[in-house]
């Protein structure tokens, strides 16, 4: 098997998106962390960028046991002296140089010639050699360089000493099959390119950094430059979990090849990037998003429940997730919402399986989410009568500042419909009275009190209450999103356990 070489840029093209700035504490705790994810090859920043970005490079330069530590600079003397003096105390120093080589660059940026663009790479690798071996030469914007020019200056930079030979795709521009031929024609053109690897580097501005790294992989590169979370400049950068579980996912494709990575510690690094960088992880992202193994649909639920890799390719276990979601939502069924149950105490029988699931079905078209004390308290309600004589069915409230509520609670009594209108003190107090109306109980209330029980502001709220009735005195409690009807779910679950008394 071959090896791919992961070459992880955070710290340094991550760094680079807008408002993901680092400091040097937080850029060692992320290193630290990405040596434990394996990382062959960590690029701790831009040295000559700033004194704190000069101080992380070193500290983590130091301190790395097992991953190589590379710095980058342009092609400028000061800039290649700083990122020698950072990467000294490494066990295995990198330093990583890069300069423009397309038309578009040397026009508009350097307004120089090719030959003097050839001199000047030249005289930096040479300088770069004075501080170690282990050097990196990337022609900034190649696949919008002419590959004559491209190949030209990859054979100088292999032969002035680069180990490594990135193959930028700066701005996002290239597409999987023509950085499949590009890396094609490099290796067919390039005499000296065996004495080099090659590596990819690619951004997310069309959607492509992953498809277009995973086809240079295919075409011939062995290092890969990523980001966890795909972080970086503009749309950001090539991502290192969806390029390895690519990799690891299809072996029809990439079973020749392997990398260092510890898979299980993929989202451990996710979550402590997204923390320190503030940038929160799209729930829809690959691999670390939040729904990335949670399913709603009872479709796919019941599958997922009967044999798992009917709807994951994927073990969550292997990125570090203890196990898929099953989201109860308005899309999910009876299955997902037993399995849950089950989960958390409840073995229900056929008939309270059906009332709870069509309780169940009422809340999530009201909710978003359904939490598990959610599924409790409906529990509990559903299921405080057995034989209930009246059933809830509807009600309407009218109120305001400066008019009196008015409420026509509909209740269902022997397969009939049975609606009364009331006013009141407040909505509660009307539809209480509409209720004693409609069931022709006068009920006294004694004690009253709603808590929400469950998270967010669409929170599941409980009514718990006293109630006296034809002597008799009993407790009762009804849920909903809505306060009114958790009340009047509360009250004529007292009402029915008065009857059954």
């Amino acid at each position: 098997m071959e090896k791919i070489i992961i070459f992880d840029t955070t710290l340094r093209d991550g760094e680079q998106a807008p408002g993901a700035s680092m400091n040097s504490f937080q850029k060692m705790e992320i290193a630290s962390q990405l040596e434990k994810l394996g990382v062959d090859i960590i690029e701790a920043g831009f040295p000559i960028a700033s004194p704190d970005d000069f101080t992380a490079v070193s500290v983590i330069a130091k301190n790395a046991k097992n991953s190589g530590v590379c710095a980058l600079a342009r092609c400028i003397s000061k800039d290649i002296e700083s990122a020698g003096r950072a990467v000294k105390k490494a066990r295995r120093p990198r330093i990583h140089l890069f300069l423009a080589t397309s038309k578009i660059h040397l026009k508009y940026k350097f307004k120089k010639a090719e030959d003097e663009i050839v001199a000047i790479a030249q005289s930096s690798i040479r300088q770069a050699k004075k501080f170690c071996d282990d050097i990196e030469f990337s022609p900034e914007d190649a696949t919008r360089t002419e590959k004559d020019f491209l190949f030209r200056m990859v054979e100088m930079a292999i032969n002035e000493g680069a180990r490594t030979i990135n193959i930028p795709d700066t701005v996002g521009y290239s597409y999987p099959q023509e950085i499949f031929t590009l890396i094609t024609d490099i290796k067919n053109n390039v005499p000296n390119i065996n004495k080099a690897v090659i590596a990819i580097h690619c951004h997310n501005d069309l959607g492509l950094a992953t498809a277009n790294s995973l086809s240079a992989v295919l075409a011939g590169a062995r290092q890969v430059h990523c980001t966890i979370n795909g972080i970086g400049e503009r749309a950001g950068n090539a991502s290192l979990e969806e390029i390895v579980m690519a990799m690891k996912t299809r072996h029809d494709v990439f079973g020749n090849f392997n990398t260092n990575i510890r898979t299980r510690e993929i989202y451990p690094t996710s979550r402590m990037v997204s923390k320190v960088t503030g940038f929160v992880v799209p729930p829809n992202k690959a691999i670390v998003g939040r729904n990335a193994f949670a399913h709603e649909s009872g479709i796919h639920q019941d599958a997922i429940l009967k044999k798992r890799i009917t709807y994951e390719i994927m073990d969550p276990r292997d990125v570090g997730i203890s196990e898929s979601a099953l989201v109860l939502g308005k899309h999910s069924g009876r299955h997902a919402l037993d399995q849950r149950l089950k989960v958390l105490g409840f073995h229900l029988g056929e008939d309270r399986l059906n009332k709870t699931f069509q309780r169940f079905k009422e809340l999530a078209d009201k909710k978003k989410n359904i939490f598990d004390d959610d599924l409790i308290s409906i529990v509990e309600d559903e299921t405080k009568v057995v034989k209930p004589v009246w059933i809830f069915d509807s009600f309407e409230i009218t109120s305001g500042t400066k008019i009196s509520p008015v409420a026509c609670v509909s209740l269902k009594y022997k397969n009939k419909i049975i609606s009364a209108k009331s006013s009141g003190d407040g909505p509660v107090d009307a539809c209480f009275k509409a209720i004693d109306k409609a069931t022709g109980v006068k009920g006294q209330l004694q004690d009253y009190r709603i808590e929400a029980v469950t998270k967010g502001k669409d929170a599941l709220g409980e009514v718990s209450l006293k109630l006296k009735a034809k002597e008799r005195v009993v407790t009762a409690r009804g849920s909903s999103t809505d306060i009114i009807e958790a009340s009047i779910r509360a009250y004529i679950n007292a009402l029915n356990k008065i009857e059954s008394l």
